[in-house]
């Protein structure tokens, strides 16, 4: 009895670690974490990024990226402060403790356009800025 509520408690405590303070982002390893973005410069790449978005992201976090019932606001905030490589990392691995799904099966070049299309959203807000901070 007593290692099953151990069990439960510890299982508890990880499934809260997140909303306790740590952030997913917290989360990415360094490596990812200093990823740069090859489409960057794409013009054509926040577009795509967008309709990307809508296929596969805008029915949790809303079609403007404001949040909604089931996933977080991706403007603003973390956000505007996560490096390409930290987006990249989420979007490829998912947060499926909370229900995010691993997008790693859509191409690469499709992630790297969500990202870029992510940052364009929070451009206005030093996203782009902190991506020239990077070394690669």
């Amino acid at each position: 009895m007593k290692r099953a509520l151990a069990v439960i408690a510890l299982a508890a405590t990880l499934y809260l670690l997140p909303i306790a303070g740590k952030s997913v982002i917290s989360h990415v390893p360094d490596k990812d974490r200093l990823k740069r973005n090859p489409l960057a410069s794409d013009g054509q790449a926040p577009a795509a990024g967008r309709k990307l978005f809508e296929d596969h992201c805008a029915q949790c976090h809303g079609s403007s990226a404001q949040g909604g019932k089931r996933a977080p606001e991706l403007v603003g905030g973390e956000m505007e402060l996560a490096t390409p490589g930290e987006i990249f990392w989420v979007v490829t691995n998912g947060v499926v403790r909370h229900g995010m799904p691993s997008w790693s099966k859509l191409p690469e070049a499709q992630r790297w356009q969500i990202v870029t299309f992510l940052q364009s959203l929070n451009a206005s807000k030093g996203t782009a800025a902190r991506e020239s901070t990077i070394k690669p």
